[in-house]
């Protein structure tokens, strides 16, 4: 090698590309591979290149001795740079049937291929550069180790640009994909898995990896938040999760540093192999990711991810304008639910109580398979809360009435039961200003149908088994489960079993029998929620 370094040819090189040293900060090597059935041309291949150093990368040659070795070692191997390929092996044209076999069968494209042979006369080389998917031809006598050097260099920095361009392609493509999948996450947590995963997926590199939230400058809960909040982390890293950051300055000081210099100064760190992607978002919030490749980054990674942090902090943008959206309608709800409560002082735990069991019932019909077309992801979000709104018609209810201590005559009846009209109608127009399913529709169903009784002799449209919502149908178990077990003005509470005796007896008549089914698994098993236990008398038992 020291005989080319100051020959003609070094503009083959960038200035910096040549070291007489691996750097102790090793980068992937280029891998290069010798198909040839002569032992002695691997043994010279190997002498005149192997010390070559290329962009700071050596190279890593491995031999095959036949087309068939070859074949099997680039199903093996996908990166493979460059193959010095013999032509005549086990046959006269095993080397040209092999160049097929990689550009066709295994679909690579991208391997630099430069043909080799003591037999020029065997295969013209005119018919075989325009036939065959070759980067260059040369005969072994003329490949000395100059021109060895320089077919070498000349093939590398192709490869390179090949692979900058189908990394281009496919990380654009992978960021794309990955981007839509982040803008339909609904939870910062599983927002920063999904970072993760898809920065794994860019690079294709492995799983370690950990995604840190600033808290310092953001919002108004920070009292109860730490200053730097580790939302995600996969690989070597998962023990981080739930705890702080002094954790990770005692188990990662290095990362912890660089992670609070890219904070400091707001850009992000490359310094292999701790590397630090800074992102922000419009709001002000700041993330931090980091991630292990294998080989420090090359240019185009960098740039690939550069682009994703962007379309990351616009996903981000997106679920916390859907988040402010989600508790500007909760707040919507409360408020119209503590609006009834102003009426009726009994409803304020009772809706509680009501949000909570509405819930449990719909998660215990969904795992039991229960409805599956009616129980969707967005149904389960807006059962709850949606159910503290069941009884808001009463704010129309006048006081004579809503707080009449013994039982309602017929006429007092018929102006009590007008409340869930009330309520459906209210809701319903404040629902029209809403596009799609929201708390405020959810709400109008279930204030509008949770009296109506499953074989049609309920109020107020006399509805009955599935057309009645099953928001309401839930409900109306609920609802009166916890008015039964609950002191109300005109009632003492009911022990628990003969609650569940009287709902368990309107099963198929008031009631949906698969909502009571749901309730009776919840309460033989123990799982009804926290708020509901405390009540249940003194000395009573679940049901069984």
């Amino acid at each position: 090698m020291s005989s080319m370094e100051n020959n003609n040819d070094d503009w083959l090189l960038d200035d910096d590309a040549e070291q007489q040293a691996r750097p102790a900060n090793a980068r992937k090597p280029w891998k290069i591979l010798i198909i040839d059935d002569e032992k002695d041309v691997h043994s010279a291949t190997r002498l005149a290149i192997k010390d070559l150093i290329y962009k700071e990368r050596p190279l890593e040659l491995l031999s095959a001795y036949s087309a068939r070795e070859g074949f099997d070692m680039l199903r093996r191997y996908d990166d493979v740079a460059l193959i010095l390929l013999d032509v005549v092996m086990e046959t006269d044209n095993a080397g040209l049937d092999l160049v097929h076999r990689i550009r066709d069968e295994l679909g690579n494209r991208l391997a630099r291929i430069v043909l080799r042979t003591g037999q020029p006369g065997q295969a013209p080389e005119q018919e075989v550069i325009l036939g065959y998917d070759i980067n260059d031809y040369k005969t072994k006598t003329e490949l000395t180790v100059q021109k060895l050097f320089t077919t070498v260099i000349a093939s590398l920095r192709a490869y390179e640009n090949l692979v900058a361009i189908e990394k281009n392609r496919q990380g654009l493509s992978k960021i794309l994909e990955g981007a839509a999948d982040l803008y339909q996450l609904r939870s910062l947590r599983e927002f920063a898995s999904g970072v993760l995963k898809q920065i794994s997926a860019i690079l294709d590199i492995g799983t370690d990896g950990v995604l840190c939230m600033e808290n310092t400058h953001f919002g108004n809960d920070q009292a109860s938040r730490p200053a730097l909040e580790i939302l995600a982390a996969t690989g070597a890293f998962e023990p981080l999760l739930g705890r702080t950051t002094n954790d990770m300055q005692s188990s990662f000081p290095e990362l912890h540093a660089a992670i609070m210099e890219t904070l400091r100064n707001k850009q992000s760190l490359y310094r292999h192999p701790v590397d630090v992607l800074y992102i922000a978002s419009q709001n002000g919030r700041e993330f931090v990711v980091h991630f292990s490749p294998q080989w420090p980054l090359e240019d185009v990674e960098r740039d690939l991810l550069e682009v994703f942090c962007q379309r990351i902090s616009s996903a981000y943008d997106n679920l916390y304008l859907y988040t402010q959206l989600v508790k500007s309608q909760e707040a919507t709800v409360v408020a119209l639910a503590d609006l009834a409560e102003f009426r009726d002082t009994d409803t304020g735990e009772h809706v509680l109580r009501v949000q909570q069991l509405s819930d449990a019932i719909a998660g215990e019909m969904q795992q039991a398979g229960d409805y599956p077309a009616d129980l969707s992801p967005a149904f389960m979000d807006m059962i709850g809360m949606a159910s503290i709104l069941h009884d808001v018609g009463k704010v129309g209810t006048p006081d004579h009435i809503l707080f009449k201590p013994g039982r309602l005559d017929p006429d007092e009846r018929i102006i009590m039961e007008q409340h869930a009209s009330i309520g459906a109608n209210i809701l319903r127009k404040a629902s029209a200003m809403v596009e799609g399913v929201s708390y405020l529709s959810v709400g109008s169903e279930i204030a509008g149908g949770h009296h109506e009784y499953f074989d049609g002799s309920g109020y107020p449209n006399k509805l009955t088994g599935q057309e009645i919502p099953l928001s309401a149908r839930i409900v109306a178990v609920v609802d009166v489960f916890d008015a039964l077990l609950h002191k109300r003005p005109y009632k003492q509470p009911w022990p628990l079993q003969e609650v569940m005796d009287y709902i368990a007896g309107r099963a198929g008549s008031q009631f949906d029998p698969k909502v009571v089914a749901a309730l009776q698994r919840l309460v033989s098993g123990g799982k009804l929620p926290p708020m509901l236990l405390g009540p249940i008398h003194r000395g009573e038992q679940p049901a069984s």
